[in-house]
């Protein structure tokens, strides 16, 4: 308000100064001027205020009753001014005639106490960037109010991996708990303090991350509203999301010795390989001009190789070999008849790699191992109707295990009707089902051995083609060991 006058003032004195020079003030003649300053609210009288003129004449002081006489002032045009400690200062015009007195009343508005807001608020801890921490931190910070006024607090928490938001108000102490927090998550937190006056003030942001999570040997793919999100649990069945639910990722293979998980992304109408720590930091992309390309990326699989150098892909009918940096392209093989290759697996040796191929419609399929030079070197599958998928070699590359849905039925949606866990074995040339004990009506898809290949771990699924997905583990040749592990998961991996 204070300024609003100021300006006020300036427009008026911009226009008296002009009048003044054009009319000139009569010498010869004076006048008095007289009045009383006042509070603009109350009308009480403001003692010792002083009264003044533009042009320049004497300045006076008013009486206790807020009264005021100047005498003697040559006539013409003036600007009066009031002015006391403590109020905003208020000019009045006025035309002093010769012989005669002017009265003026000037009613000045007390300045209010402008109240400041607080400081901002310094993040004390944790320290920026801080790592390693607990799942239960305790947050200070400091800021202060310059009229001491009673001051709250507000922290704001974002997920770097969900994204989610968290808010906690009325905090009234410099300091919070918080609690429950995930393993191997990146936090941002901001502090706003309110003294419930002026705006709320907010802090810089700063991060923290939590602990790795234990034990993580299993990883899976959920589906989050459109995307699917990669997850990691533990033998104990506790899960931590490691993929924002703002991108679609899906099928992760962990390779131990690079101490990375690689995944399919999909960008721009494109699915390409990516690589990540364990906790879901430091995503890098390792396919650029060649995407991954099957009939049905539901349905496909890439493989490391198991010193994690490298990693096999395939786009459409190739098969590409590419190293972990995004270097070294080369194609390595191609299918004779023109087939999709759609899975493959690389050998711990790395000697052999397993190929499941098949037509545009994911049928007619034909799987097959070829070696190191891209020579087809096993006929294992083919001339078999239905779908098969699921192609996972044993340690020792005598067994391959897979899905086959035995009723050979086929549609337009890649339906399967009665999907069954089969084990091929290389010395015999013979595949036998395994018995996981399997409900009628479920298909059990997307097999993987065990680290020690003592058990299985697989998806289960009613065959009415829209019921929810699961992921089991069954013991190999143990009557009654079949056991779900999680809800609503897919393209599970073991480590």
């Amino acid at each position: 308000m204070y300024k609003i006058y100021k300006f006020s003032f300036f427009i008026l004195i911009l226009s008296l100064s002009y009048s003044c020079s054009e009319e000139t003030i009569d010498e010869t003649g004076f006048g008095t001027v007289t009045g009383r300053v006042v509070e603009a609210v109350t009308f009480e009288p403001i003692e010792n205020a002083r009264v003044s003129s533009n042009p320049n004449t004497s300045a006076v002081f008013t009486d206790e009753d807020g009264y005021f006489t100047i005498e003697n002032v040559p006539t013409g045009d003036y600007a009066f001014e009031a002015r006391k400690d403590g109020f905003i200062a208020k000019f009045e015009a006025g035309t002093v005639l010769k012989d005669l007195e002017t009265e003026l009343v000037f009613e000045l508005e007390p300045i209010e106490e402008i109240n400041q807001s607080p400081t901002v608020p310094e993040l004390l801890t944790p320290l920026d960037n801080a790592e390693n921490l607990s799942l239960s931190i305790n947050l200070t910070w400091q800021s202060t109010d310059p009229e001491d006024d009673e001051l709250t607090y507000k922290i704001t928490l974002r997920n770097d991996i969900t994204n989610e938001i968290i808010v906690y108000e009325e905090i009234t102490s410099n300091s919070f708990t918080l609690t429950d927090l995930n393993y191997s998550t990146k936090y941002f937190w901001q502090v706003s303090v309110s003294d419930g006056i002026n705006p709320e003030v907010n802090s810089l942001t700063q991060s923290f991350r939590t602990l790795e999570f234990p034990n993580a040997r299993y990883l899976f793919t959920r589906k989050i509203a459109d995307n699917n999100v990669i997850f990691t649990a533990d033998d104990s069945g506790n899960e931590l999301q490691i993929t924002s639910d703002a991108t679609n990722s899906f099928r992760p293979r962990k390779n131990i010795p690079a101490n990375k998980i690689a995944f399919l992304r999909t960008t721009g109408g494109q699915a390409h390989i990516y690589t990540m720590n364990p906790d879901g930091s430091d995503v890098f992309k390792v396919t650029a001009g060649i995407p991954a390309a099957g009939f049905n990326l539901d349905y496909y699989n890439f493989s490391w190789k198991s010193n994690g150098s490298q990693l096999i892909y395939s786009n459409f009918d190739k098969l590409y070999k590419i190293n972990v940096d995004g270097s070294g392209l080369e194609l390595i093989f191609q299918t004779p008849n023109g087939k999709l290759i759609s899975e493959c697996d690389w050998s711990i040796d790395s000697s052999i790699i397993a190929l499941k191929v098949n037509n545009l419609y994911g049928y007619e399929t034909e799987v097959y191992v070829i070696n190191s030079n891209g020579i087809i070197v096993e006929n294992v599958i083919s001339g078999t109707m239905g779908a098969i998928s699921g192609l996972h070699l044993s340690v020792t590359n005598n067994k391959l295990v897979f899905t086959r849905d035995v009723t050979g039925f086929e549609s337009f949606d890649y339906r399967q009707l009665d999907s069954r866990i089969f084990q091929y074995d290389f010395l015999t040339d013979t595949a036998t089902e395994v018995n996981v004990q399997k409900p009628a009506g479920f298909n059990d898809l997307e097999v993987r051995y065990s680290p020690n290949e003592a058990e299985l771990l697989f998806v289960s699924t009613s065959n009415d083609g829209i019921s929810a997905r699961n992921i089991f583990k069954c013991s190999i040749g143990i009557t009654g060991s079949r056991l779900q592990l999680f809800d609503n998961g897919i393209m599970p991996d073991w480590k």
